[in-house]
């Protein structure tokens, strides 16, 4: 690679995920803590679900042959109701009362709602007709003994946990979660709360990253803020060793120059370098490497810098630590552009932008007026990120473009 090569932003995510193994280590999880957990077996339902056929609707159940002649008169022989089904048997002529959820007698069909019903002591008149089965859930309609309910690498949500939850699972083979160590670097910075000396600056990129690292279902560790000194940067990795993180994310001073400690430091530590420079904007100085078990990424010290970079490359390296298939995916979907925009440059864009939606179309994309990267208000009022191909030709207002949501993934 020449001294002014980099890499596309393809080939960076696709060097920086070759270093990950298919998933950590299986553990078992409580059902009530597995959320946002990644399934590291497929899960096969232990029941089947509904166990046999029930009722979709309050009503009665009948034979729908009884109901060919309606209006017509049935008599009342019983109820069935959710956990205390009818144990007899429905013939000709009879309905059983039944309620939604409950199972559907021996003999019946059918279930006739009871708006299109009239009781009258123990009979019930039907007043229209109904095709068999109509409200009527067969059994397994939902799922049967022995199916695959969810598959290996699939994330946990509120449905998957309700869906592992009926299937009669109460705890989950999950993938151990990446732990992440953070460490915050440059003399220039301050924690929040802190009162900035005249040349520092209250540190923010290393909060952005941890919710980014727990939002992809990370565990983030925070090591603090390493001074621009070998001494403190050596202490800040070798604590990272020391908390066995899977994946070392340091900010700033991934670059090469003479204030520029950290790549030097982590090269004195042992890291096999793979490579250190991104075709992308904002973002250019990204590291990535590996310190024996440990892989790290080096991001820019800019606060939308690293946020960017957190989005393209943290999320989907540990998407992969968890087991996720679908980890290199892509993350962009389409929009149309509010405004013109000038042809692009080698380096792929990522423009600040906020949404307007249109029920009859795609949402409109417009970039925000200044787009520096040390700009954090900006970027928390955009909605989205414009995603500019390296050499794209200039662009009209109305053509389509791709764009990453912030609410997905920050």
């Amino acid at each position: 690679m020449t001294a002014d090569a980099m890499l596309s932003v393809a080939d960076a995510l696709a060097a920086i995920l070759s270093t990950a193994p298919q998933a950590l280590p299986e553990e078992d999880v409580a059902l009530a803590s597995a959320r946002g957990r990644t399934l590291r077996r497929d899960l096969l339902a232990r029941r089947t679900q509904p166990p046999l056929p029930v009722s979709a609707m309050d009503g009665y159940a009948v034979r729908a042959a009884d109901l060919a002649r309606a209006p017509v008169d049935l008599r009342v022989i019983g109820t069935s109701q959710a956990g205390r089904g009818f144990d007899g048997a429905v013939q000709a002529g009879e309905a059983v009362r039944i309620f939604t959820g409950a199972p559907v007698p021996d003999g019946a069909d059918t279930v006739l709602m009871q708006e299109n019903a009239s009781l009258q002591g123990a009979t019930m008149r039907a007043l229209q007709a109904e095709q068999i089965g109509r409200h009527v859930r067969a059994a397994g309609l939902d799922f049967s003994e022995g199916d695959v309910g969810l598959r290996a690498g699939r994330r946990l949500g509120a449905a998957e946990l309700a869906l592992a939850a009926a299937m009669n699972h109460a705890s989950l083979p999950v993938a151990r979660r990446p732990r992440v160590a953070i460490l915050a670097t440059g003399d220039e910075l301050v924690s929040p709360g802190m009162v900035p000396g005249p040349s520092q600056i209250v540190a923010s990129n290393s909060f952005a990253l941890a919710a980014i690292v727990e939002q992809s279902g990370g565990l983030p560790i925070d090591l603090g803020i390493a001074g621009d000194n070998f001494e403190a940067l050596s202490r800040g990795i070798r604590a990272a060793s020391d908390q066995q993180a899977d994946l070392l994310i340091t900010l700033g001073g991934a670059s090469v120059g003479d204030l520029d400690l950290v790549q030097s430091a982590l090269v004195r530590e042992g890291l096999k370098l793979g490579f250190w420079r991104v075709a992308m904007r904002p973002g250019k100085p990204l590291m990535h490497g590996k310190l024996g078990a440990m892989r790290v990424l080096g991001l820019p010290g800019n606060p939308v810098s690293s946020i960017v970079c957190g989005i393209l490359f943290v999320r989907p390296l540990i998407r992969a630590l968890c087991g996720d298939p679908d980890a290199a995916a892509s993350i962009a979907e389409p929009a149309r552009l509010a405004v013109d925009l000038p042809a692009n440059d080698r380096r792929q864009d990522y423009v600040r932008a906020t949404l307007a939606l249109r029920a009859d179309d795609l949402p409109l994309a417009h970039p925000a007026t200044l787009q520096d990267s040390s700009m954090l208000k900006v970027l928390a009022g955009a909605q989205c990120l414009i995603v500019r191909e390296p050499h794209a030709t200039a662009a009209r207002a109305g053509d389509r473009c791709m764009i990453i949501r912030h609410d997905r993934y920050l």
